[in-house]
């Protein structure tokens, strides 16, 4: 599995962390930027990312800026994406057993590292359930198109 990951100034940092997660566990991944604290507008980091994962490019993305929202919001915005805003394990395991959630989506302001880390390997161990969870997710995709 490679996943993608991007982050605008307010989540440059968790990013970085995540990344040594990535390399002291054999993740492989695509750094998506931004690549400083510099100040930079999070939908463009949050596209990159949702477009990896529509291309195929990456299987999964996870997405941060300061609080998470509006990233998220960004990512959700574009067809096929479905991006969980996750500050808890349980939330990360659901969105992915409920919601096939593709993106994962962190608040480098509001989470500690190790937390962040501790909802970033639930969220990539988790598996979708499918069942009646795989229809829910067909009429999210009716609204979207």
């Amino acid at each position: 599995m490679k996943i993608g990951i991007g982050s605008d100034h307010g989540g440059f940092e968790l990013k970085e962390y995540i990344k040594k997660y990535f390399k002291d566990n054999g993740i492989q991944y695509i750094d998506y930027g931004t690549n400083s604290s510099d100040s930079v507008d999070y939908p463009d980091y949050g596209r990159k990312v949702a477009d990896g994962v529509v291309s195929g490019e990456i299987d999964k993305g996870i997405v941060i800026c300061g609080t998470g929202i509006g990233i998220s919001i960004a990512c959700n915005k574009v067809k096929g994406i479905r991006a969980a805003l996750c500050g808890d394990t349980y939330s990360a395991r659901m969105s992915v057993e409920h919601n096939d959630a593709n993106i994962l989506a962190l608040g480098g302001r509001v989470l500690g590292k190790d937390l962040a880390i501790e909802i970033v390997a639930t969220w990539l161990n988790a598996q979708f359930k499918g069942g009646r969870h795989g229809r829910r997710i067909e009429k999210i995709s009716d609204i979207e198109a």
